[in-house]
């Protein structure tokens, strides 16, 4: 068992009436941040937010809020339970993160505080995603003292104890399994979470870490003395009956994925043999017009064959799968992010931690066979108000699956013919 910090006893929270900031730039003030009111849109002003977490958001380059965060924003703010469905590149993470950041800011701990004990939790079912919000929470969280610390598999356990031991944790960020692990040693205590998010809970469900994250759950506040935002793409019985456990009289919001994805990316389908699927790939890369393409493949063997491939053909790649080395993982995400690396080839599994602005394409050079999976691969383009285009191959081997895709996405699909010049070579 580690050392601890005196417990803090009796320590009540007092709601700051001034909300004095104590930010980096002493000069700073909510009047250098101007953003016009616009018809039909919601913004981060009209909110009533804490100076610190205002210049958060500038930095963010934020102005309006997306739709999932205006819908949600009001309601978690008063602190009510949310069931949120919403797909990736939506906004969810900085909607339930800007609620956290407040409610921290706006009820301060006074006191010494317990080493492990988080005020707020977020549970993610992959590392990639957990170390996406933790880098979105550092980054809203800049202009404040709130404390975030990330535990995730794959990542030395002694090295991540020692982050924890540094000082209190405000906001905690982790994969079910790692944070079972903590709690178990007695490095980590939940009994003081404030503030409960479960995201992407039908992929935590489809890896089978529901277990885990009751686990989890049974060790946090009663659902009466906690607020939980519970989101996922897609609510069937059995997630909407793990909700129902989870969350206390909860406001339910949807946002359906053709008002999230249809308008900022351009979707087209291109009927083309698996024996041309390689060279009608490599030409569409070769082509001018893409900065920042993420290529997905359903297998391992698969991604390793083309990013192998591409490389020897003179395209800078990187490979994001589960086989790769988790530190190798983050120093490749990082240099995509930067540029350095404009072609990532990626599985469903590692590429849902992959939100990076400015990816100009995405490619599935399969069809996904999880068809929801096609929604948050396509969302990886088209971020941030900027357009995007998704290139899907339907082959012989999984042309069968568009019924389907068509069913889902509430619209017909045309395959065109592969133009002659991506045949070529």
């Amino acid at each position: 068992m580690q050392s601890q910090e005196t417990t803090e006893s009796n320590a009540k929270k007092t709601k700051t009436s001034n909300r004095q900031a104590k930010t980096r730039q002493e000069n700073w003030s909510i009047d250098s941040f101007q953003v016009p009111e616009a018809e039909g849109k919601l913004r981060f002003h009209d909110l009533d937010l804490p100076d610190e977490v205002m210049q958060g958001i500038q930095a963010q380059e934020y102005q309006y809020c997306s739709p999932i965060q205006a819908l949600t924003l009001p309601e978690s703010l008063q602190g009510m339970d949310i069931t949120g469905k919403a797909q990736t590149g939506s906004g969810k993470t900085a909607a339930f993160l800007i609620s956290i950041i407040t409610d921290l800011l706006d009820y301060p701990i006074e006191g010494p505080r317990r080493l492990g004990t988080p005020r707020a939790l977020i549970v993610a079912p992959t590392r990639e995603l957990v170390m996406q919000i933790a880098s979105d929470a550092d980054q809203l969280t800049r202009f404040t003292d709130c404390r975030v610390r990330q535990l995730v598999g794959g990542m030395d356990f002694e090295v991540q104890q020692k982050q924890l031991q540094k000082g209190h944790v405000d906001i905690l960020v982790a994969t079910p399994g790692r944070l079972l692990d903590f709690c178990r040693r007695g490095y980590v205590n939940l009994r003081e979470v404030e503030v409960l998010v479960l995201d992407e809970a039908d992929r935590m469900l489809s890896m089978g870490f529901i277990p885990d994250v009751r686990a989890i759950i049974r060790q946090t506040p009663k659902k009466q003395d906690r607020q939980t935002l519970l989101f996922s793409a897609t609510f069937s019985e059995q997630i909407l009956r793990l909700a129902e456990q989870w969350t206390f009289e909860p406001i339910h919001i949807e946002i359906e994925p053709e008002n999230l994805a249809a308008e900022s990316v351009e979707q087209r389908f291109l009927s083309v043999s698996s024996f041309d699927k390689y060279r009608v790939l490599l030409n569409s890369l070769r082509n001018g017009d893409v900065e920042r393409a993420i290529v997905f493949a359903n297998r391992r063997h698969v991604t390793r064959e083309l990013a192998e491939r591409l490389q020897r053909d003179g395209v800078s790649s990187a490979l994001l799968s589960g086989e790769v080395a988790q530190q190798k993982r983050v120093k490749t995400l990082e240099r995509f992010r930067t540029g350095e690396t404009p072609v990532m080839v990626a599985t469903d599994v590692a590429g849902r931690g992959i939100h990076v602005d400015g990816v100009s394409h995405v490619f599935n050079y399969d069809l996904p066979e999880e068809l929801e999976d096609y929604v948050h691969r396509i969302g990886r383009t088209g971020r941030a108000g900027a357009s995007g285009l998704a290139i899907s191959f339907a082959s012989e081997d999984d042309a069968f699956l568009l019924p389907d895709l068509e069913t889902l996405l509430g619209k017909p699909i045309t395959c065109e013919p592969v133009p002659q010049e991506l045949l070529e070579g």
